[in-house]
């Protein structure tokens, strides 16, 4: 492994250990690991918009394991940090998982062994080119949902029982995590952005 790939894995597992995510990951079942560890790779390759770490947090919850969503959120994030690292300086399994296991004394054998698996077998696919470096500066949209309620009272409204419309974004952060963006609006205010919608609408039909 060169100098400079040496330096720039150091930084990496500085973030894993002196981060505190080490000792997170010791909590967290094997399963749920290879699968977070999983949805890192798949959005490094572009294939997933981002990681759905509060999905994924709930599920551990419910197994017995006590970890919230900030801890898990750190751990996601370091590991990409690492997978991206690895990537960019094209290191071999056996580099990673050595460098790893001495550099990283409190990470789990199972840890390790997921970690080995998964770079094994994806970890060559990770394109790491300026064109993706820059795309990953900016959020990405994955969903949308709204629904139709009724306001009781209101400060904007001037009677009771006024409609309103709620929508809730799923977007992924540059980082990859997922998070709901939800916002009221009244039904002058959805009107006009489903009028600004169909303006954009029609100027990508002329590209």
């Amino acid at each position: 492994m060169a100098g400079g790939s040496a330096g720039a894995l150091a930084r990496a597992l500085v973030a894993l250990d002196g981060g505190g995510a080490a000792d997170k990951i010791r909590l967290i079942p094997q399963d749920f690991f290879a699968e977070l560890c999983e949805q890192i790779i798949q959005h490094l390759n572009h294939k997933i918009p981002g990681i759905n770490t509060a999905e994924l947090c709930q599920r551990i919850q419910t197994s017995g394991v006590d970890i919230n969503i900030d801890d898990l959120a750190k751990v996601a994030n370091t590991l990409s940090f690492l997978f991206s690292t690895a990537a960019r300086n094209n290191l071999s399994t056996e580099e990673l998982v050595t460098s790893l296991g001495s550099g990283v004394s409190t990470l789990p054998k199972h840890a390790l062994q997921v970690i080995r698996h998964v770079w094994n077998e994806q970890g060559k696919a990770i394109a790491v080119s300026e064109d993706a470096r820059t795309m990953a500066t900016v959020g990405q949209f994955v969903d949308m949902k709204w629904k139709l309620g009724v306001a009781m009272s209101s400060d904007t409204c001037r009677s009771l029982k006024y409609p309103y419309v709620t929508v809730t974004l799923t977007v992924a952060d540059p980082s990859g995590q997922i998070t709901d963006k939800s916002f009221e609006m009244t039904i002058p205010q959805f009107q006009n952005f489903f009028r600004q919608f169909k303006e954009m609408a029609s100027v990508l039909e002329t590209v």
